[in-house]
């Protein structure tokens, strides 16, 4: 029979899992949703949203309360706030209420995520961690990976609504292997008082930049509210760096970044994710809508990447005990970028094989070389009664990387496309009403849809349709090749690790 330590490293990673199946998922069910519950674009945009907003906002919190009041007990307050959140969602009857569904999601998730890692953390010694935390990063990814496939079929036969109510059953399991099997722990050092300031400023601060980023596409950079957000969310983020200096019981303790190995190690993870989000952005827009994959297709063709994540997520995680953080900190980043360039070389049509494969696999390696010791080296450079808030760093800086990432890069592939599909339209000679019609459809770029342009033939349709998908590739190919100086980046910051987490002669391999 399995020890109670892997039990409860089954029930984090059920716990988790949900909040990424959730992640991946939602999005094959939008089509379906928008249908029935008659939802705007910006009502589609915002059920996505909502739950990257309060997860990211709130996620610091959670990982402080989890030092604060015992791990095992958020833990459990976030799966179960989660589930409800899920059954709200699931009874929806309207947009709004859907977005609200979601937004309750994101604040229970705060609470799983980081509660999660700091668990295991705490339950396995130095020689387990890391194998340990290999694991639960695998069975992530695949998880993620099995969530657009059994949301489909889900979705298919059943309802848009058995995405969230299997949540449920999940749920329950979850429940009774930790009230079985796991141990409480928490921060000794800490007292039973929150640090409300904090917890206030870490909500505005983060909130606001991102609800600015998201904002700012749609409304532009000079709209008050952008401008105001940003505004609200860098000053908030700049007192709470004064208020967490002065306070007794800090939810974010500064300390923790005396450590150079957890600054730095924080620092990749901002770059390397911010590349790894364009790509999980961008590529599926390029297969759908320009190489012209179903979108079961186009799923199927980023598919080896998490399964390479958890073929090789063991392996990866019992690194830092055999060479050191270092190395493969540096390696896989540099991989990840090589991936990123071979994703710059394709043009339009050709064989999967030869175009998209080789960039997913080799990206897929980077990460999977990277993953598990960038999550052991954050974890293993604090004391482990800070494990949950130096997890809620890390969590926070991933998902600020790609929202800050999806904000800046959109830009780039707005101004870009632009820039070259202007020129070969204008070459077209199209009548005014048709390029009034075309000009009006151009910021949907790729998806654009001429067949509402009706004043143009067929001959000039074709000809219009060849100069946006070529123009989006040239975009794509640019996108590309930043992302992989962002990954480029981070493999310099990996060979400046000090090598202090690497193992000594208690570790076994």
């Amino acid at each position: 029979m399995p020890s109670p330590s892997r039990w409860t490293l089954a029930a984090t990673i059920l716990g988790s899992g949900m909040t990424f199946i959730d992640g991946t998922v939602v999005n094959v069910a939008l089509p379906a949703l928008q249908a029935d519950l008659h939802a705007t674009i910006t009502d589609v945009q915002w059920v996505v949203e909502a739950y990257a907003l309060f997860l990211g906002a709130l996620i610091l919190v959670g990982g402080s309360m989890g030092d604060q009041f015992g791990r095992k007990r958020v833990f459990l307050l976030g799966v179960l706030s989660f589930t409800a959140a899920s059954i709200l969602c699931g009874l929806a009857a309207s947009p709004h209420a859907l977005i609200v569904g979601r937004a309750l999601q994101g604040i229970g998730a705060a609470f799983l995520v980081p509660g999660s890692l700091a668990i295991i953390s705490a339950t396995f010694g130095d020689a387990e961690r890391g194998r340990a935390i290999g694991t639960w990063s695998g069975f992530s990814a695949i998880t993620a990976a099995i969530g657009p496939v059994s949301g489909g079929w889900l979705i298919e036969h059943v309802s848009w609504r058995a995405v969230f109510f299997l949540n449920v059953p999940l749920a329950a399991i979850v429940l009774v292997l930790s009230l079985r099997f796991m141990n409480e722990s928490r921060d000794p050092s800490r007292t039973a008082r929150i640090d409300w300031s904090g917890a206030i400023l870490a909500v505005l601060g983060l909130g606001g930049i991102v609800f600015g980023l998201l904002e700012w596409p749609p409304l532009g950079a000079g709209d008050p509210r952008v401008f105001g957000a940003l505004t609200v969310g860098v000053s908030s983020l700049l007192a709470l760096a004064v208020v967490e200096r002065r306070a007794r019981n800090p939810m974010l303790p500064l300390d923790l970044f005396r450590s150079r190995t957890f600054t730095l190690a924080n620092v990749l993870t901002l770059l390397l994710y911010a590349a790894l989000s364009v790509v999980l952005f961008l590529v599926p827009l390029n297969l759908i809508q320009v190489q012209h994959y179903a979108a079961t297709e186009a799923g199927a063709a980023l598919l080896p990447f998490p399964l390479i994540m958890f073929a090789l997520s063991r392996w990866s995680g019992g690194l830092v005990a055999r060479v050191g953080g270092r190395l493969p900190l540096t390696v896989g980043p540099a991989v990840a970028a090589l991936g990123l360039v071979l994703y710059a070389r394709p043009g339009i049509g050709g064989s999967y094989w030869t175009s998209f494969f080789p960039a997913v696999v080799v990206l897929g390696f980077g990460m999977a070389v990277t993953v598990a010791p960038l999550t052991t080296t954050v974890m293993g450079a604090v004391d482990r009664q800070h494990a949950g808030v130096a997890s809620g760093v890390n969590n926070a800086v991933a998902r600020i990387a790609g929202l800050l990432a999806i904000a800046v890069f959109g830009v780039l592939l707005a101004r870009t496309f632009d820039g070259r599909v202007r020129p070969r339209l204008d070459r077209l000679a199209l009548s005014p009403p048709a390029r009034t019609a075309i000009d009006r459809e151009l910021p949907k770029m790729a998806g654009v849809r001429l067949e509402t342009v009706s004043s143009i033939d067929p001959p000039q349709r074709a000809a219009v349709r060849e100069a946006i998908d070529e123009a989006f590739v040239s975009a794509f190919r640019l996108v590309m090749a930043a992302a992989a100086i962002l990954a480029i980046a981070s493999a310099a910051i990996g060979g400046a690790l000090r090598n202090s987490s690497a193992p000594t002669s208690q570790i076994g391999p």
